[in-house]
């Protein structure tokens, strides 16, 4: 069962209806979010399909671009937009109207039809490709506040590392070969090095390798990862 369905207009907004799918799918889990082109098996009709899931939907995202109010198929009653928000609607299902770009505005009741006047005292949102990250952050946020089997999937992915983070690597006083860990797959490595050795900075995922020392080490080897600590003398 899908907990977001993307309504949007061919021409008007499937370049962006593609992208929230790709961000939600991946933050949320690829089942969970409604996207026609991907979620409609080969071979199915694709009317009852649609009906069907957007009454079985937590939140329906209304993508509005800057010309979705004027498309003469909005007035019709066999548009398909038009019909999905209507059904939604109908099953008291949360209708959020996504402002694509920077100046498209929300639609007025006297701009709309009758059946769908409703969704223009809707509260929105807004994506902006140029504040992609932002926007679909902020969106992504909102659907965890409001529908509890999305915050739970939110809950249950893994935190990723920050990669980008910088990783200094120093090798002090040491006499031989030193590898110190990988880098995107390499290694790094210093050979006869007699006094302190800096290596870095760069990303470093020490699960991808060990780090290895050849020689004596007379000078102490330190890592920092990221950001660092100032010590502390107390103990709590």
């Amino acid at each position: 069962m899908p907990d977001v369905f993307i309504n949007y207009r061919t021409g008007d907004g499937e370049q962006a209806a593609a992208t929230l799918d790709g961000a939600l799918s991946a933050r949320f889990g690829r089942d969970r979010i409604y996207f026609a082109s991907k979620s409609i098996p080969p071979g199915t009709p694709f009317d009852g399909h649609l009906i069907h899931s957007v009454r079985r939907s937590g939140v329906l995202l209304a993508l509005i671009g800057p010309g979705w109010i004027g498309h003469e198929a909005l007035r019709s009653d066999g548009d398909w937009v038009g019909r999905e928000i209507q059904e939604a609607f109908l099953c008291d299902i949360r209708v959020i109207p996504v402002l694509l770009g920077r100046r498209t505005e929300r639609p007025t009741k006297d701009e709309l039809p009758p059946p769908l006047r409703k969704i223009a005292d809707c509260q929105s949102l807004r994506y902006d490709h140029q504040n992609k990250e932002y926007d679909l952050k902020q969106i992504g946020d909102n659907l965890a506040r409001l529908v509890p089997e999305l915050a739970a999937a939110d809950d249950e992915a893994p935190e990723e590392q920050d990669s980008s983070a910088p990783t200094y690597n120093i090798a002090g006083g040491v006499h031989g070969t030193a590898v110190q860990g990988t880098v995107n797959g390499e290694a790094n490595t210093v050979r006869e090095a007699h006094g302190p050795v800096h290596i870095g900075p760069s990303n470093v995922r020490m699960g991808d390798g060990g780090n290895y020392f050849q020689g004596g080490n007379e000078g102490g080897i330190r890592q920092s990862f990221g950001r660092s600590r100032p010590e502390e003398d107390d103990e709590r």
